[in-house]
């Protein structure tokens, strides 16, 4: 898909690769934003979760880390959220988490149910049909108990992050939205990690191996935090476009 001489520079620039794929995504939610409002951060927000879900088991190192992919697209659900938070209501921010749980699940089932269907036996195509088959298998094939930490973890920890942003906005009022913005999502990852490690992790792992991977990616989802603070920015100047009467005060 890519010219090959810009595939040989990343596969050199890993860090730049990922630095890159991440401004992207959040770049990619304000300009849904843009175009199409409070339907385009929905939009967003089932992307990243389709995404987060076929990324998810692809294990890279970065700055000498070893991380999935799928952070990325799956925090980049908590900034869509706080916009939504900001912008439109605790109400739509709740309203968003529920449908992109949702979403997860039909997703869940369709991609599993996927599964269940046998390769072609057509002896022109078998051949390739079995190669798809397997790499189907190897992404899709969940077990029960990545099915249930993944959703537990998304529900508790975007419930949460919808009310840490609205308590922190009732201290602070319109000031401050960089504090709100990574204080609510850094509780809320913190929490999101921490249920996922140990009900996914934890038994296939020891505690102490559960709470090191997901250290890992807890550092990950601190620095995506920090930076999706200029973009949280840049999406309520679009608001505010759109609705000059709401007060910049911070």
């Amino acid at each position: 898909m890519f010219p090959q001489a810009l595939v040989d520079f990343f596969a050199a620039n890993q860090e730049l690769l990922w630095l890159s794929t991440l401004l992207l995504d959040l770049g990619g939610t304000v300009v849904l934003y843009r175009l199409f409002g409070k339907a385009g951060l929905q939009v967003a927000i089932a992307t990243a979760i389709i995404l987060a879900n076929l990324q998810g088991p692809k294990l890279t190192i970065i700055f000498g880390l070893e991380t999935s992919l799928g952070v990325i697209f799956y925090s980049s659900i908590f900034f869509a959220t706080d916009v939504l938070s900001e912008n439109y209501g605790k109400h739509e921010a709740a309203r968003a988490v529920w449908m992109g749980f949702t979403v997860s699940v039909i997703v869940l089932i369709m991609m599993s149910l996927g599964l269940m269907y046998l390769p072609s036996t057509n002896p022109k195509t078998a051949a390739f049909s079995q190669d798809i088959q397997d790499a189907f298998s190897t992404i899709l094939d969940f077990s029960p108990r990545f099915v249930f930490g993944s959703l537990l973890a998304y529900l508790i920890s975007q419930r949460f992050d919808v009310w840490a942003f609205h308590k922190i906005k009732a201290w602070t009022g319109e000031r401050w939205l960089w504090l709100r913005n990574n204080g609510s999502t850094m509780a809320s990852q913190a929490l999101d990690t921490t249920i996922y490690s140990l009900v996914v992790w934890w038994g296939t792992v020891d505690l102490r191996t559960a709470l090191a991977l997901g250290a890992a990616k807890y550092v990950f989802k601190l620095v995506i935090a920090a930076i999706d603070t200029i973009f949280i920015y840049w999406a309520r100047s679009s608001f505010l476009k759109r609705h000059p009467e709401k007060p910049l005060t911070a």
